[in-house]
This record gives structure tokens, C-alpha cells and sequence, in this order.
């Protein structure tokens, strides 16, 4: 990609998180879900990993996406997008693994992950966001596999980077792209983010500019 290709790729990805986003809808079953329209991008991801700050400062709304410091607080698909546009919507999606709840609970809502995972016609590309502390678990791999499956696009991002040294950083991005060799359906790069600091947020705000950009051809 030339450099100015990439120079309108993070200008139209600022000019589409500049935008109005709003909460539209809460979805606590399959049963529930919006009517599909235009793109849906979701973010997956462990409890606690970020999800909710994420999408907080793509969209440079601290208070878009309910964050919390209890892990499980998210127990629904939630749905964002900018009123009078259909082209995208963001989803923030239950953290799987541990949470503060009861295993039935965790279970449900386990389960409501991997059903919109494989069934949702209208989901263009997931984001699996992964502590870049801690790097992939074992309850990572299983969503992994879910979405290799279901044959949607996914692409790893770390969240917290800022928190790791950068050799230490570097090397968890290495491990992670030789750990996604083995899954046919994901992004060969990795992100690396920090919701704190924004770094990061330039890039994968434009990666979904382009996503967009490829999806209207």
C-alpha cells in the first residue's frame, strides 16, 4: 500500500469515528436481534480485555460503551451506529471466560457469542481483542476456531499496550501472528492498541475505513 493510499485510508477512518455514534439496541438472545443492515463489526474478547474502552475511544466518546472494572458487566450484544447512516455498526459483544456471575449465566452467554458468530449474514469482520499482557488462551482459541468455522474475517488486536515494555511488546505480536498462521480465517498482522494513550486507534480506524471501502466496490 502506497503511503498515500494509507495517508486516505486514516483521514477517511477519522472522518467515520468523528461521527454521531449512538447506542441503538441491546440484544440479550438471537431471538432479539436488530434487522440486519449495511456492515457489523464486532469486537470480541475475555472479560475485562477492553472491549467497552475500545470502542469508547474509536469513537472518542468516553461514556458511548458502559466500562467497568468488574469483569461480565457486558451481558448483551450491543449495537452502535450513527443515526441516518446504514453503513456500519459496531458491536460489543459479552466478554467470554471468567466473570463475577453464576456458570449457567456465563455459559448463556457463551453461547449467544458463538450462535451470532456463526449465524449473523450481515458481519463483515470481528475483532478479537487480546490482553497484550497475557496474550492468547486457551478460551481464546476456542472463539478462533468458532470463527474459522463461520468463515467471517477476524484480526487479533491487543489491547493495554501501553502497559507492556515494547521488546516485550514486539515479542507478543511475533507470537501472535505465528499462533494465527494455523487459522485460516484471520488477519495475518496484529493491532496493537491502548485505549489510554490511543495508540493504535489511527490504524484500525482505518482498517474498517477500508473494509468499508472494499465492501461498496
Amino acid at each position: 500500500m502506497t503511503d498515500d493510499k494509507d495517508a486516505k485510508l486514516i483521514e477517511a477512518g477519522r472522518k467515520l469515528f468523528a461521527r454521531d455514534w449512538q447506542f441503538i439496541w441491546a440484544s440479550p438472545s438471537i431471538q432479539t436481534l436488530p434487522p440486519m443492515a449495511g456492515l457489523e463489526v464486532a469486537f470480541a474478547g475475555r472479560s475485562n480485555v477492553g472491549k467497552s474502552s475500545l470502542i469508547n475511544a474509536l469513537t472518542g466518546r468516553n461514556a458511548l460503551a458502559r466500562t467497568s472494572h468488574t469483569p461480565g458487566r457486558t451481558q448483551e450484544l450491543i449495537f452502535f451506529e450513527v443515526p441516518g447512516k446504514n453503513d456500519l455498526r459496531l458491536v460489543d459483544m459479552p466478554g467470554y471466560g471468567y466473570a463475577k456471575a453464576p456458570k449457567s449465566q456465563v455459559a448463556s452467554w457463551t453461547e449467544l457469542i458463538h450462535k451470532f458468530l456463526l449465524g449473523r449474514a450481515s458481519l463483515a469482520r470481528v475483532y478479537v481483542l487480546i490482553d497484550a499482557r497475557h496474550g492468547i488462551k486457551d478460551v481464546d482459541l476456542e472463539v478462533l476456531k468458532t470463527l474459522d468455522r463461520s468463515a467471517v474475517s477476524y484480526q487479533i488486536v491487543l489491547t493495554k499496550a501501553d502497559q507492556v515494555k515494547a521488546s516485550e511488546l514486539q515479542a507478543r505480536i511475533a507470537e501472535t501472528e505465528a499462533a494465527l498462521a494455523k487459522h485460516p480465517a484471520a488477519f495475518p498482522n496484529v493491532l496493537a492498541t491502548s485505549s489510554r494513550s490511543s495508540a493504535g486507534m489511527e490504524s484500525l480506524r482505518a482498517a474498517m475505513a477500508k473494509l468499508l471501502e472494499e465492501r461498496s466496490k
